[in-house]
Formats: structure tokens, sequence, C-alpha cells
């Protein structure tokens, strides 16, 4: 009854016990968030008294924070023994009943904010659905399909028989020229993405022999920033090799993902253009274990993981201690959905501090995708995405698994 009325209530207040704002660095006791419509009104010290008949959520034993930001996803789908044949199976209405329960968990997980950074343009759909109020998910920035290079990561048809190969183009995602890369991003932009995503170097779970090697030209990668910049989006990197990465930063990429090799001389060119970096430890962490069990992996994508998975929290510690600006992110979907606030732990675990951890996934994670104004600080006037877990996590970051209350927009989607 409680949960049914608080989200239909115009107004509502919540009465913390402690209050991570992300606006300060330490947490503040016994505050009321006064929450109307879908934006904060008020922020108040003390349990402020709500007016006759305005709900009062009692959140006085958790700790609350802005809703939680992950900018590395992928709803369409999630790991499993059987993944590479799924794509021939299944339809994308499959795709797409499996996208919204991914997307559910993710929410409820207290991820109200996500980039989803490739997928078959059902993550196109299930956003707009979520826009829509049709299906429960996060609010979605989505590159609809990554761009590729011909037989590169996210060349739709690696590892597929030669006669049902062909030959892939910009409408798919695949380029090999300035002229196409420019094509492939107004593609993109025609099908509905927010940003763009290009796979710079080779990667884990492609049927392709290399992992780390470039897989774009300099050129290539300044014609995709111009074209993105053009129609107001900005280009994602994934990159384990530094050949590939050093070209991406080189090239104007607002952000690399997994960074797995990334060198000294990467590190220094990131913090002096102001490159996100987006570590994925979680998916690290989990290929590295799946290539242990036999027959989870193709033997070469097995090979790749064993090498690639264990290196990435190294080089996250690394890249921190640097002064590198990192950016929250899981790979979801590569590991389990649902446990993306593991990735709290591995950073916490990475050297991180834990206010700083949270603020990479809130204030870092708003400030990738344009949208400090609104979002990543529970502040006056902010749209109203507020979490709540058991715990403290500035003490122990494991708290951040206990997720208790999730709101979004105003509305609550879980309150335990």
């Amino acid at each position: 009854m409680l949960l049914a009325l608080c989200a239909s209530a115009q107004t509502t207040y919540l009465h913390c016990g402690k209050l991570i704002d992300c606006v300060s660095n330490n947490a503040q006791s016994e505050m009321t968030i006064v929450v109307e419509g879908n934006r904060i009104k008020e922020v108040q010290k003390g349990y402020a008294k709500a007016p006759m008949g305005v709900a009062v959520i009692d959140l006085r034993s958790k700790t609350v924070m802005p809703g939680l930001m992950d900018m590395h996803v992928h709803l369409e789908g999630e790991s499993n023994p059987k993944s590479y044949e799924e794509k021939f199976r299944l339809n994308p209405t499959d795709v797409a009943y499996q996208a919204e329960v991914f997307g559910k968990k993710t929410l409820m997980a207290g991820f109200t904010t996500v980039r989803d950074l490739g997928g078959s343009g059902v993550n196109v759909s299930l956003r707009n659905a979520i826009n829509a109020g049709l299906v429960d998910g996060p609010r979605i920035f989505t590159v609809e399909k990554s761009i590729a290079t011909t037989g590169g990561h996210a060349d739709p048809t690696n590892g597929v028989r030669k006669d049902m190969m062909g030959d892939p183009g910009p409408e798919d995602g695949v380029i090999n020229s300035v002229d196409d890369a420019w094509k492939a991003v107004r593609q993109r932009y025609k099908n509905g993405a927010d940003l763009i995503k290009i796979t710079a170097t080779g990667g884990v779970l492609s049927m392709a022999a290399n992992g780390q090697n470039p897989q774009f030209r300099l050129e290539e990668i300044e014609a995709i920033v111009a074209a993105a910049k053009d129609y107001g989006m900005t280009v994602a990197a994934h990159c384990h090799g530094a050949d590939g990465m050093l070209r991406a930063v080189q090239g104007g990429v607002t952000s690399i993902e997994h960074g797995t090799f990334m060198t000294d001389e990467i590190m220094d060119l990131m913090i002096k253009k102001g490159t996100y970096y987006v570590p994925t430890i979680s998916a690290g962490r989990f290929v590295a274990e799946k290539a242990k069990q036999e027959g989870y992996f193709p033997a070469m994508v097995a090979a790749k993981a064993a090498v690639v998975g264990p290196q990435i929290q190294a080089t996250f510690a690394k890249a921190y201690k640097a002064g590198v600006k990192i950016a929250f992110g899981t790979d979801a979907g590569v590991s389990q959905h649902g446990l993306n606030a593991w990735e709290f732990v591995f950073m916490n675990e990475g050297g991180m501090p834990a206010m700083e951890a949270i603020k990479s996934s809130t204030v870092t994670a708003a400030a990738l995708v344009g949208k400090s104004a609104d979002l990543g600080t529970i502040e006056k006037g902010k749209i109203a995405d507020i979490v709540a877990v058991d715990g403290n996590p500035l003490a122990d970051m494991k708290a951040m698994l206990n997720m208790r209350f999730v709101m979004k927009e105003g509305k609550v989607y879980r309150n335990e």
C-alpha cells in the first residue's frame, strides 16, 4: 500500500538516516529530501514533518544516495555457454523480452541510468519503451550498434560460415574508410543512437584471433569523432591493446572502455585531453574465471580471456593513482546483470576510496553523459533519482550490494 501511495503522490518526504548527496565528501545524518513530481524540491536538515496527506518514506535506517549510473552495459543479452549459437536462434522479439528483464534487474540494483554500448538495435526500442512508461528500466543512453572494421571486434559476421559472411558495410556498422566512417555515424543517428561506440582494438568475446591489435586508422577515428560532433554525440572506444588505444585518444574519443593494457603515455595523454576511463573490472574478473571452465567459451575466446581478464583491475589501480578521470562501468551483459554494484568493491580493492567510487557512478558519470545539470547529486532542482542501501558504504563498500530503495524520476520502484 505504501509503495503504491508513494509512486503516485505529487509530493513525498524521504527521511534519511545517512545521506551521501555527492556534493560534499561526507555523509550527513538525519536529513529530509522533499520530492515534488519528478524533481527534488528541498533538502533539509532533520526529519521534517510532512503536511497532512503527504507521503513519508522512512529511510532512517538506510544510507541514501543519488541514483547510480553504469556507463557500460549491454542490456540485450547475458553471457552463457550458448551465447554463440543464440545469435542464430533468437529472433529480435526474443532479444527484446530478454532485454526488458535485464533492464528491470539493473534498475532494481539501484542503477537508474546506463549507457548501453552495443547491441542489435533492440536497445533503442527498449530505451523508447522505458521512456514511454511501458516497461520498467533505467534511463538509457545507447549506441545502437557499435562501429567496427571488417573482421574487427563487433563485425557481426565474425566466426560464421563463409557463405553467410557477406561484406557488411556502414549500414551494418562496419567501415573501411573515412567516407564509410561518416556514413556509419549518420546511420547510427538515423537508427536512434544517442552516442557512438567504436571497437578501436580487438576484443575478448569476438571470434577473432587477436584481442589487442589496433583496428582503425587514426584518420578513420578522427572522422568518426568529427561526424559524431556534428550530430551532438560523443564517442566511446572499446580498447584493450595500447596501439589502438593511443590512436583512439589521439583521435579525440570521449571515453576509453576497458583500457586493459593502458601505458603511462596513454594515461598522460588522457589526463591532458580530459578523456574518461571506464574500467569494467567486473567483466575482466568474469571472463578470467569462465576461461577456466571447460566449454564455457570457444577455445579461441578462452585463450584471450585468460590473458586480458586478470589485467583490468591492475590497470585501474595504476590509472587511478596517475589521476585519470574514471567513470563507473561494468560491461554487464558480459558479467551478470543486477550484480553491477560489485564493481564498487573491485574499485575499492584497487585503491579508490569509497566516496570517490560512489562519485564515479554519480557525479562523474553524469558529466560523461552531459547531464550534470539534472543528475549525479541530491540537490534542489535535480531529477529525483534516489536510492538507499542497508549499512554504510563509506565504512564497508559491500553495503552497495544491499540495495533496498529505488526511486527514479520521483517514482518508487523498490521499497523494502
